[in-house]
């Protein structure tokens, strides 16, 4: 009885496995059609989900040394054109006359400074109000509009965080536009990104580092997505740290990161197809 049942399980894993292997023929534009296709229909999906965003801002000297931080929380409601974010709390520190001097609340204090201005910048650029997942789209070429300035090439597929995905890379149509380049690993089932991560697609023109002392060594970002209740993919973290050099004499580090979490699901009004059969 335990040996039939052993080769039983052992057969129906073969099937599910079978069932379960990505289509290898597929190319990089194939599979990428499809993630646009999924990404535009997530867009709308996103709109039925609440949930709460956390980012932190850390500006440092190259040496180390934090010189002003902050986190905020925010409550996130998409609405039909727009995505309404209220800020529930904010707290950091920063670095004043020899001491730090720490804050909770607004108004923020000494936030017209230049690393004040800074840690607020980068808090708003990587969100964007029109976006249902909480994240600045301009920072992934994922839908169907972004794809259309970048061509793909598949690198490999095999499993990454335990599901089968493809890897793939990403660079801007145009070898001459400074734009996003990077990698992406997409869920073979679902057709969806797992993990994205992207960087200056080459360095700032020559003159720019050259003649105004301006460079971003480093800059990109990574994000993860995960399957949430009811088929819907959400980015649920975004990390980066990159240098900026401005103007010969300016130089920081920047640690940006948000996480998208306690996802509530508010209505049902359609559902995400996933892979075509």
């Amino acid at each position: 009885m335990v040996k039939r049942r052993l080769i039983s399980l052992l057969l129906l894993a073969a099937v599910s496995s079978r069932h379960a292997k990505a289509d290898d023929s597929l190319t990089a534009d194939a599979i990428m059609a499809r993630v646009a296709t999924n990404q535009d229909s997530s867009e709308k999906l996103r709109s039925q989900y609440i949930y709460h965003q956390h980012i932190q801002v850390i500006s440092k000297k190259p040496t180390g040394k934090i010189l002003r931080e902050e986190a905020a929380d925010y409550h996130i409601v998409p609405k039909p054109d727009h995505t309404e974010r209220t800020l529930e709390q904010i707290t950091g520190r920063y670095w004043h006359k020899g001491k730090y001097e720490a804050f909770s609340g607004e108004p923020v204090p000494d936030s017209e400074s230049t690393d004040g201005e800074l840690v607020h910048d980068f808090r708003d650029d990587v969100t964007d109000e029109k976006s249902k997942d909480g994240l600045a789209h301009d920072l992934f070429p994922l839908t169907t509009n972004e794809q259309r300035d970048y061509k793909f090439r598949l690198l490999d597929c095999d499993p990454f965080e335990g599901r089968k995905a493809y890897h793939v890379a990403f660079i801007p149509k145009d070898d001459e536009d400074t734009d996003w380049a990077g990698e992406a690993y997409i869920d073979a089932l679902e057709f969806q990104p797992v993990y994205v991560f992207t960087k200056l697609s080459q360095p700032l023109p020559f003159g720019v580092r050259k003649f105004l002392g301006t460079d971003l060594p480093g800059i990109g970002f990574a994000v993860h997505y995960r399957r949430q209740d009811g088929g819907v993919w959400f980015p649920v973290s975004l990390g980066s740290e990159f240098r900026i050099r401005a103007l010969f004499f300016f130089n920081r580090t920047m640690t940006v990161s948000l996480e998208n979490r306690d996802f509530e699901h508010t209505h049902v009004q359609s559902k995400i197809t996933g892979a075509e059969q």
